[in-house]
């Protein structure tokens, strides 16, 4: 399953695999790997991953299909970015989550 998810939330930010095993300092065929489920995923790769997806870690695992389509409806579609690029587009995500979940806090 976590291949599986792995894969949708890739093709629906028009990511390549090579464009993502880049993005996170590994060979290609390691991410393919990760994504045909023969090889289990670190969780600091997990991590790298839920920013760059913008989504909880917990969502990468999750076998509830609608939260999986709200992410990718969210998905950040363009071609060509850059390691440099993917990076910078993780950390705006990441900052974003982290408001969101303060804002829940402080709402309590």
């Amino acid at each position: 399953m976590l291949g599986e998810t792995l894969k949708q939330l890739r093709e629906a930010n028009s990511f390549t695999q090579e464009n993502v095993s880049d993005y996170l300092g590994i060979k290609r065929s390691a991410y393919s790997n990760y994504e045909m489920g023969i090889r289990e995923v670190p969780l600091m790769v997990l991590e790298k991953l839920s920013s760059l997806y913008g989504c909880d870690l917990y969502d990468l695992e999750c076998e509830d299909k609608d939260i999986l389509q709200g992410v990718i409806a969210c998905a950040f579609r363009v071609d060509s970015l850059s390691v440099e690029d993917m990076k910078q587009v993780a950390a705006f995500k990441q900052l974003v989550m982290n408001y969101v979940k303060m804002k829940k806090i402080a709402a309590k």
